[in-house]
């Protein structure tokens, strides 16, 4: 059996079979068959491509973490489980995610032998179309794998491997601030189905007007505040003026991400005499309180969170106090103080003041990523959740 890797790419022949079906001719699935075929053809390149590149990369990053695994068994066998109780759940943690991406590597590896071998069946005289779609599947999931492993590496920080929670709140109390906050919560929970992550908790509180103010949205899934934490800030929307001046105007969104602790709790302790806890100002004004939603503000701070989502006050309120020490925990890392008392309230206004990202609407739409330099004119899409580019591009540029 010839190694289509090692000689010039051909396309393959192919044998046309006459599939009779009721209605239509002989020659017409003929054409059909062949159309059908070659469309397939055509991605022999991009599933060598494919091999080629989980062959040359897992093979270092099996070696890697093999390496990461041992080490994590050696401090796990020298250690007391029950001397640090924390300590020896990190180390535990750390051992489980070297083993599962062990796992992952390997299962990797398989697949892309596997499309390997249907490749180079692609040169014999019968091509059997389902197989081929199996191969060219198999390679884009490898590839997105390998992606999301190398970009996962770059990551650094102490809570990057915590899921993450997705906070969007309108900018101002009007209607166009609302609807953009809307809009930009709609992009982001786009991005997530488009990612395949676990579906969490999703919840909105509702300005005076009914609109949105308030929307928060939980990604239960590894790496995702590693990910996603450079969204955070101001995003911006730059319109046409409505009077058709020739002006433009501008309404703004704010966004944070927290990170979600999958497998423990935020390590922070909050004096109770510190904590101001309220009903939600919308939920309060709906005189609702079958699901009363919580508002819990840090008085030395100002900084706030609220829960709505959970089925009692009481539930609320532990989610707003997790969602709150998760914030304080990131505050503090930002501003590189040790006490989250000395953290001022100009300093946290300063901090969420950033503009992240203008979208400017009109005849030229131009999407501008402030962190990144990057700039899209594919506003609608951006919107629709590809935010990819940027994300990727925070990331990598963090190595420069």
């Amino acid at each position: 059996m010839k190694k289509v890797f090692a000689q010039e790419k051909k396309v393959p022949p192919f044998r046309v079979f006459p599939l009779q079906f009721v209605g239509f001719g002989e020659e017409t699935m003929k054409i059909e068959t062949v159309q059908y075929t070659n469309r397939f053809l055509l991605t022999v390149p991009r599933i060598e491509d494919a091999v080629v590149r989980v062959e040359t990369t897992t093979s270092s990053a099996l070696e890697m973490e093999e390496a990461r695994r041992i080490r994590q068994e050696e401090v796990l066998r020298g250690r007391n489980l029950w001397d640090n109780p924390a300590k020896s759940h990190e180390t535990l943690s750390a051992l489980a995610d070297a083993i599962r991406v062990v796992d992952h590597l390997k299962d990797l590896r398989y697949k892309a032998e596997e499309a390997k071998l249907i490749s180079q069946l692609a040169e014999m005289d019968v091509i059997n179309v389902e197989l081929f779609k199996q191969a060219y599947e198999t390679s884009v999931d490898a590839s997105e794998y390998l992606d999301r492993y190398q970009m996962y590496k770059l990551l650094k920080g102490p809570y990057v491997k915590e899921g993450a929670c997705i906070i969007v709140s309108a900018g101002s109390e009007d209607v166009a601030s609302e609807l953009w906050a809307e809009k930009i919560f709609c992009m982001y929970s786009s991005w997530a189905r488009k990612q395949g992550c676990k579906d969490g908790l999703v919840e909105r509180i509702a300005s005076t007007s009914g609109r949105v103010w308030t929307a928060a949205m939980e990604i239960e899934s590894e790496y995702m505040f590693g990910t996603l934490y450079g969204e955070k800030g101001t995003h911006r929307m730059i319109y046409p003026s409505v009077n058709n001046s020739g002006t433009y105007e501008e309404t703004s969104a704010r966004v944070d991400i927290i990170p979600l602790f999958l497998d423990r709790p935020a390590n922070l302790h909050l004096d109770d005499n510190d904590l101001e806890i309220s009903p939600s100002p919308s939920d309060h004004k709906r005189q609702d309180h079958r699901n009363s939603a919580v508002r819990i503000q840090h008085i030395p701070t100002g900084v706030t969170a609220e829960s709505s989502g959970e089925r009692s006050s009481f539930a609320n309120k532990l989610k707003a106090i997790s969602r709150l020490k998760a914030k304080l925990l990131v505050i503090s890392r930002e501003l590189r103080v040790s006490d989250v008392k000395m953290i001022k309230r100009q300093m946290v206004e300063d901090l969420y003041r950033r503009e992240t990202r203008r979208y400017k609407f009109g005849p030229q739409k131009l999407v501008h990523d402030l962190n990144t330099g990057l700039q899209l004119s594919e506003l609608n899409s951006v919107l629709e959740g590809d935010i990819d580019p940027f994300i990727r591009g925070r990331i990598t540029s963090r190595l420069g």
